[in-house]
């Protein structure tokens, strides 16, 4: 179960209401780095959680917090929409929506919600569930974590640099503190998992003996014609995980040159694709 209160987690206040910036703000609630797909994410997670109780448990603590990271900006966008224009006829003289629109000012904020926030990201475009992830893998979801709060803070500094209200920047300021914490949240259950040696590689229950050997610690370099090979950390010494160790190898075809069958009559090529192919288009057109 779920519940609510009616207070904020933290305290959102806009001295200058700017419709524009409340568009910038659908970023951080719709967007791909935004909050919907963070709060999913984690939700999603802790739902299929199987294992120790205390990793359903954390996610489906900071899944719901992110619920009151939703209605905090959700709150900030009405808040930077009052006082906006509804109507075009009203305003033509003084250009106030058109200058609204043209400022970037989200029409269906009048249009569709009735100057209030909508589950889309800053153009508009509807929030994408294919942003979720939940791999069933609790190291291959973490990552996924790290990278989603990261991309995250991102965005909301990128935000505090767009406005100079002073609430928004101190809402912002908050928002930005729970990123570091939930960044540093998913890094603390990677090493205590087992760090780098211990989850990787990824998943760690598959026998690496399974493995091609000749190429599961090979950096492929696809230079040619004397172009710079790209060397560094990863093309030398003892892998990341502990487990073998990086080599550059050029890249070179182990297989030979595709061959795949004649067209499929029924799939309906061209006929100069099936001409030559065995005879096959003699039997089409004898079939006519």
């Amino acid at each position: 179960m779920f519940y609510h209160d009616n207070k904020l987690q933290y305290k959102v206040r806009v001295e200058k209401p700017n419709p524009a910036f409340a568009n910038m703000l659908q970023q951080a609630i719709g967007g791909i780095e935004g909050e919907i797909r963070v709060c999913l994410q984690y939700l999603f997670q802790a739902w299929g959680a199987r294992g120790p109780a205390k990793y359903r448990d954390m996610l489906l603590e900071t899944g719901t917090e992110e619920m009151a990271h939703i209605e905090m900006l959700a709150t900030a966008v009405a808040l930077n929409l009052e006082g906006a224009p509804l109507s075009l006829k009203e305003d033509m003289a003084k250009d106030k929506v058109i200058g609204a629109v043209m400022g970037g000012m989200n029409p269906r904020h009048v249009l569709s919600s009735g100057l209030a926030a909508m589950a889309v990201d800053s153009n508009g475009v509807p929030f994408n569930g294919s942003w979720v992830v939940g791999s069933g893998n609790l190291a291959a979801d973490m990552y996924a974590n790290v990278m989603a709060e990261s991309t995250g803070r991102v965005l909301a500094t990128r935000l505090w640099e767009a406005t100079d209200d002073p609430g928004m920047k101190d809402m912002l300021a908050f928002l930005i503190a729970r990123d570091t914490m939930h960044q540093n949240q998913w890094l603390a259950v990677l090493e205590e998992l087992g760090g780098l040696e211990g989850v990787h590689p990824i998943p760690n229950s598959f026998p690496q003996a399974e493995e091609n050997q000749q190429f599961n610690y090979a950096f492929v370099s696809t230079a040619i014609n004397g172009a710079p090979r790209a060397e560094g950390r990863w093309s030398q010494g003892t892998s990341m995980d502990g487990k073998g160790e990086f080599k550059m190898t050029p890249a070179e075809p182990q297989g030979g040159e595709p061959q795949l069958g004649p067209p499929d009559p029924r799939g309906h090529a061209q006929v100069e694709q099936m001409d030559g192919n065995g005879g096959i288009i003699n039997k089409i057109k004898g079939a006519l």
